[in-house]
C-alpha cells in the first residue's frame, strides 16, 4: 500500500461504493489474472515482453509488478476504452437532443429582453475566438497538429462541449463522460492521421494533442455549465461570468503548463515519481494503432470483461480504472472509502449531523489532495536546484511506519470531521 494523503482523501470523497469497485478491479488483476498468467504461461514468451524473456523469467526478475506492467495494464486499457464507449452509447439520445437544441439556439441567440441576467458575450466574438484558437493550435510549433487535426478539434470540440455542458447542467458533474469522449476522439484521430500516411512520431504526437485538447474542452465545458447555472440561481450577469471564465482558463493554463515543465525537468514522466497513468494509457493506444503492435488479445480480454460487467449492471469505469492502476494505489483509496462507510453508517446520529460531518471531512480531504500537490511542486523545485529530500538512508520504519502514518492520517481526518467541535 502506498501511504499518500491524496489517495486516502480520494477514497473518502468518492465513497465506499466507488472505492470498492476500484479495489475489486485491482483484486481481479493482481489476485486472479496475474496468478493465471504465471500458472499457465510460465515457459511462454508473449509480446510486449522483451524478445526471449518468458513469463516465468519476467516474474523472477520483477515480481507481480512486472507481469502487471507487461500484460494486465493492456487488459485494463481495453476495459477503460470499452467503459468510455459504453458511456457514450448510453448518452446518445441526450447527445442527439442536445445537438439539435444547440443548433436551434444559435439561430436565435440574440438577447431581445434587455435584462442584465440575459446578457451573453456576442456570438461573433465567440466565433472569432474559436477561429483564432484553431489558427494558434495549427501554427504554434509546440503543438504538433496540422490543418486536418485543427479541423478535427473544431468538429469534436463543438460536439463534445455541447454534450458535456448539457449533461452536467441537467444531471450533474458525475455524469460527464470525459474519459469516453477523450478515448473516442483519440481512436478516431489516430486512425484518421494514420490513413493520411503520417504514422511516425509526428503523427502520434498530433493524435495525442488532439485527444488532449478535446479532453480539456469537455472538462471545462462541464465546469462552465455548472458555474453559469449557479450564477443564474444567484442572479449573476452571464457576460461577466463568461469573461471571468476566459481569464480563469488562460491563467490556469499558464500555471499548469509551468508545473508540467517543472515536473519534467525535475524527474521526467513515466518514472516512480511521476508515473502519469492516463498519459501512459494514451501513449499505449496511439503507439499500438500507429505501429500495429497493440496486443489485441490482451485488449479484447479487457473489452469482454467490461461487457460482462455492463450486463451485470456493475459500473464499468471504476472497475476498469482499478484494473489498470496498480493495487498499492487502490488499497489506500479503499481505506478512505472504509472511513467514509464508518462515518455514514453510524447509528443514533441524525442525518443532519451526518451530512455536516461528511461535508467537513470532504473539505479536509480536498485539502489533503491539494496539499500533496503543492508539496510535490515544492519537491520538484528543490530537485531542479539539486536539493535532495531522500531520507531512506537514515531511518527506515518499513511497513510498520507506513501503517502508523496511515493511522495518524485517519485520526486527523476524524479530528476535523467527526470530532470537530461546533462553535455556535
Amino acid at each position: 500500500m502506498e501511504v499518500y494523503p491524496a489517495l486516502l482523501g480520494v477514497g473518502y470523497i468518492v465513497g465506499p461504493r466507488i472505492a470498492s469497485y476500484m479495489f475489486v478491479g485491482s483484486l481481479v488483476g493482481w489476485m486472479v489474472i496475474i496468478p493465471l498468467i504465471c500458472l499457465f504461461g510460465a515457459d511462454t514468451w508473449m509480446y510486449p515482453a522483451a524478445a526471449g524473456t518468458t513469463i516465468g523469467q519476467l516474474y523472477a526478475e520483477g515480481g507481480a509488478s512486472a507481469i502487471w506492467g507487461s500484460y494486465v495494464r493492456y487488459i485494463g486499457a481495453g476495459a477503460i476504452a470499452t467503459g468510455g464507449i459504453i458511456s457514450l452509447i448510453k448518452s446518445l439520445p441526450l447527445i442527439v437532443t442536445t445537438f439539435r437544441d444547440s443548433i436551434k439556439s444559435m439561430k436565435g441567440s440574440k438577447n431581445t429582453s434587455g435584462e442584465r441576467t440575459a446578457q451573453d458575450l456576442p456570438m461573433s466574438i465567440v466565433l472569432i475566438g474559436i477561429a483564432a484558437m484553431v489558427v494558434i493550435i495549427w501554427l504554434v510549433p509546440a503543438i504538433p497538429v496540422n490543418i486536418l487535426g485543427a479541423l478535427l478539434i473544431v468538429v469534436f470540440g463543438f460536439f463534445f462541449a455541447t454534450v458535456s455542458s448539457r449533461m452536467v447542467g441537467l444531471i450533474g458533474s458525475s455524469n460527464n463522460p470525459v474519459s469516453g469522449m477523450a478515448i473516442a476522439t483519440l481512436l478516431i484521430a489516430t486512425i484518421t492521421i494514420k490513413a493520411t500516411g503520417d504514422s511516425g512520431i509526428t503523427g502520434m504526437m498530433g493524435a495525442i494533442a488532439i485527444g488532449s485538447v478535446i479532453c480539456i474542452i469537455a472538462a471545462i465545458a462541464g465546469d462552465t455549465s455548472q458555474d453559469l447555472k449557479t450564477g443564474f440561481l444567484l442572479g449573476a450577469t452571464p457576460k461577466k461570468q463568461q469573461i471571468g471564465e476566459l481569464i480563469g482558463v488562460v491563467a490556469s493554463g499558464l500555471a499548469i503548463g509551468g508545473v508540467l515543465y517543472l515536473l519534467n525537468a525535475a524527474w521526467g514522466y513515466g518514472g516512480a515519481e511521476v508515473p502519469a497513468p492516463q498519459a501512459t494509457l494514451m501513449k499505449m493506444i496511439v503507439e499500438g494503432i500507429m505501429g500495429g503492435e497493440l496486443p489485441w488479445n490482451l485488449v479484447f480480454i479487457g473489452v469482454f470483461l467490461a461487457l460482462g460487467l455492463e450486463i451485470l449492471r456493475i459500473p464499468v469505469m471504476p472497475f476498469a480504472i482499478g484494473l489498470y492502476l496498480p493495487i498499492y494505489l487502490n488499497t489506500s483509496i479503499m481505506v478512505g472509502g472504509v472511513v467514509r462507510l464508518f462515518m455514514d453508517g453510524r447509528k443514533k446520529v441524525d442525518e443532519k449531523t451526518k451530512e455536516r460531518q461528511a461535508t467537513d471531512g470532504t473539505l479536509y480531504c480536498a485539502g489533503m489532495i491539494a496539499g500533496e500537490g503543492l508539496v510535490g511542486i515544492l519537491l520538484a523545485i528543490l530537485a531542479v536546484f539539486g536539493v535532495t529530500m531522500d531520507l531512506s538512508g537514515t531511518v527506515n520504519l518499513g511497513n510498520i511506519g507506513g501503517i502508523a502514518l496511515m493511522i495518524v492520517m485517519i485520526l486527523c481526518l476524524l479530528k476535523f470531521s467527526l470530532w470537530k467541535k461546533n462553535k455556535s
